[in-house]
């Protein structure tokens, strides 16, 4: 196992500011790399990634690519910044900007390479969809997890169609409706995550997974996701379900409930709707 490990370069023949990648021997390992503000979406970094999950797929000497977060945290969501933004968008701004994330999304999902995420200290909103687009996660026990658009007076859509494909209704109702926060084990319950361990185990872990994907055919694997995407009716990078969602938080963006919302969350007190 040590092997996929002893050649890893810094070389990338393209340049990023917000994620870091490294290339070893039939492994990219991608970075997001915002640590100052726990790796928070925002445009830049959501471009990139998407930008780097379409060029490894196609590299033929990559077979696994595994996706992490620098610094306390895995991702916390979108980047304050971007979400007081989104407040002034135009309809037509919200609707290509989730697309953008959707697109994200759509090339985890789709990409014919294993991918392997890892996941510490915090997973919030938008961060689950790229949990639940990828093929395998590893969670640190402490991380901590919350579908929280619904209590800024939204809903989490584009992120919806990973979702409940990979944790179903029932789970999706439980985490989506309340917002709470929730556990590494309870996201492992929910089949959000495949593992979780202590975090001086998640190289180890990392590790172990990376040697099961090299005993595999490349081949073979692209072909077996594809499969399971088929039989799981999740085949079509093209289905409208990705442009209504997309249409979704445009518009719920824009409404009252979305704007009170996040007017509260920047004001720091109680949306209207909260009880005292």
């Amino acid at each position: 196992m040590e092997g996929y490990y002893d050649k890893i370069s810094d070389f990338c023949d393209m340049e990023f500011e917000t994620i870091k990648i490294q290339l070893g021997e039939s492994v990219a390992w991608v970075n997001l790399d915002r640590p100052e503000v726990r790796n928070a979406l925002n445009p830049e970094l959501i471009r990139e990634l998407t930008e780097a999950f379409r060029w490894l797929d196609s590299r033929d000497d990559i077979r696994v690519i595994v996706l992490k977060g620098n610094g306390p945290a895995f991702c916390a969501g979108a980047d304050l910044a971007y979400m007081k933004a989104m407040a002034s968008f135009s309809r037509g701004q919200n609707m290509a900007d989730a697309e953008r994330l959707s697109k994200l999304f759509q090339a985890i999902h789709f990409c014919n390479k294993a991918v392997i995420t890892v996941v510490h200290g915090a997973c919030i909103g938008g961060a689950n969809g790229i949990v639940a687009a990828s093929d395998i996660v590893i969670a640190a026990t402490d991380t901590r997890f919350a579908f929280s658009e619904v209590r800024l007076g939204i809903t989490p859509a584009t992120i919806s169609p990973f979702v409940v494909q990979k944790i179903g209704p029932t789970a999706a109702k439980e985490l989506m409706l309340t917002g709470r926060r929730f556990t590494a084990q309870e996201a492992k319950d929910f089949r959000l995550v495949n593992v979780v361990v202590a975090e001086d185990a998640l190289i180890d872990t990392e590790r172990q997974y990376i040697e099961h994907f090299m005993h595999a055919s490349p081949d073979a694997v692209a072909e077996c996701k594809k499969l399971l995407r088929l039989v799981e009716g999740a085949d079509d990078p093209y289905a409208p379900v990705f442009t209504h969602t997309s249409a979704i938080i445009a518009d719920q963006r824009a409404s009252q409930a979305g704007q009170e919302g996040m007017a509260a969350f920047f004001e720091k007190r109680k949306p209207r709707w909260e009880a005292d």
